[in-house]
């Protein structure tokens, strides 16, 4: 069966933080649109440690007030530990003006807040039904889905929004995907029921833990506000092979070999399934072309350490809308300069921190005391998601800014 052309301002793939926030925005600017997504909400998604600048985002897209709402555990900062030595960024000490607090969160509810705003907003969303096709001709697109029972229909649209996350629809369909630069990694991670008592952990923190004596590999510890936490690791590939058969035996080993993160997870409950994902990093040749673009990770992620993958998402998301909004009142405009560049510029500002952070450049700034409050609070800043804040040295000249301090750091 084959139903043809439904027809909408906007096709979003995707139902996930990029595609909602798109969507509820243009809808709130008058335009029809229709979100495809392939799996049914609330579903598992990692990614739960926001950051301060998601707050403006969500704001300006009507849906601040239902997560609110919805007392998820609340985030101040960041804590980074290695061996004995420890240190705290707390985002109220940030260089930029914005949010200071935001949330960690477990994904199956807050994309699930995201996309139900999204549809009181206006927007159509379609659960589980496949992108299987794209072709643009006329100033015009037409999108070919696919329904679980095989059931087809083509879409007309003046714009495709790709939201797909690691789904990489239109990168895959279009053959626009690039190896990313960055060395394959493994990372290993599950829900627990923590029963953390004390007060050795900070929940409104997340936790990041280098491994004792391989730091290239480290452990995120990040709280919810219902006793449970998420609890993973990152390796290099070859360090961490990821036996399906034996997924909690191995991530159980890891941590055991992190005295702090022993301590405080002593009585944690391992009750759900432990996944891996391998070979994360990703990117592509560009980031739009005629009658689409690339939204998230859909376009590029980079890694999970600075948790930048909701930020950017939201950011792309919110670059795009002012774009296509423009073009499509028939406005003359450059993707390039107006999506493409200023994206990038933040993403290559977390770039530098992350590429600092394997090297161990960031690790050595991070936890060194003698830093003067100004320099941290412009790092913080970053740590905080306001990347593309360019009154801020750390992120105007991120790479020369951070080698420096690092070898005052290290000169100590």
């Amino acid at each position: 069966m084959r139903a043809l052309y439904l027809k909408c301002d906007v096709v979003i793939i995707g139902a996930g933080p990029s595609g909602a926030v798109a969507g509820a925005l243009l809808s709130n600017l008058g335009y029809h649109v229709m979100i495809f997504e392939k799996q049914r909400f609330p579903r598992f998604s990692i990614g739960e440690s926001l950051l301060p600048q998601c707050m403006h985002f969500l704001e300006k897209a009507g849906m601040l007030d239902a997560v609110e709402k919805h007392k998820f555990q609340h985030k101040n900062g960041a804590a980074f530990s290695r061996g004995n030595d420890y240190s705290e960024f707390r985002f109220s000490d940030k260089f930029s003006n914005g949010w200071d607090t935001t949330f960690q969160v477990l994904r199956s509810d807050f994309d699930m807040i995201l996309a139900e705003q999204a549809e009181l907003a206006g927007v159509e969303i379609h659960y589980e039904v496949y992108i299987v096709g794209m072709e643009v001709s006329d100033n015009s697109c037409r999108v070919r889905t696919q329904q679980q029972d095989g059931v087809e229909e083509t879409i007309e649209t003046r714009f495709v929004l790709d939201a797909s996350g690691f789904g990489r629809v239109l990168p895959r369909l279009l053959d626009l995907e690039l190896p990313s630069n960055f060395p394959s990694r493994v990372s290993l991670f599950t829900h627990i029921e923590d029963q953390i008592s004390g007060t050795d952990f900070d929940r409104n923190k997340i936790l990041i833990c280098v491994h004792p004596s391989q730091e290239e590999v480290w452990y995120w510890l990040i709280p919810f506000s219902n006793g449970r936490c998420s609890i993973g690791v990152v390796a290099p590939t070859e360090l961490l092979r990821g036996n399906p058969e034996k997924l909690t035996e191995e991530l159980r080993k890891w941590i055991s070999e992190e005295p702090r993160l022993c301590r405080i997870l002593e009585d944690a409950k391992f009750d759900t399934p432990v996944r891996s994902i391998e070979g994360y990093s990703c990117n592509v040749k560009k980031l739009y072309g005629e009658g689409f673009a690339l939204l998230g990770n859909a376009g590029e992620f980079l890694d999970p350490i600075f948790s930048s993958g909701v930020t950017i998402a939201m950011k792309s998301a919110d670059l795009a809308v002012n774009v296509l909004d423009r073009q499509l009142q028939g406005h003359e405009v450059d993707w390039q300069e107006d999506f493409a560049t200023p994206l990038k510029q933040g993403i290559d500002t977390f770039r530098a921190f992350v590429e600092a952070w394997y090297s161990g450049k960031f690790q050595d700034i991070a936890f060194t005391e003698q830093h003067s409050p100004k320099i941290k609070a412009m790092l913080c800043s970053v740590l905080a998601g306001y990347a593309w804040d360019r009154s801020n040295p750390y992120v105007k000249e991120s790479q020369r800014r951070i080698n420096t301090l690092a070898e005052i750091c290290r000169s100590q």
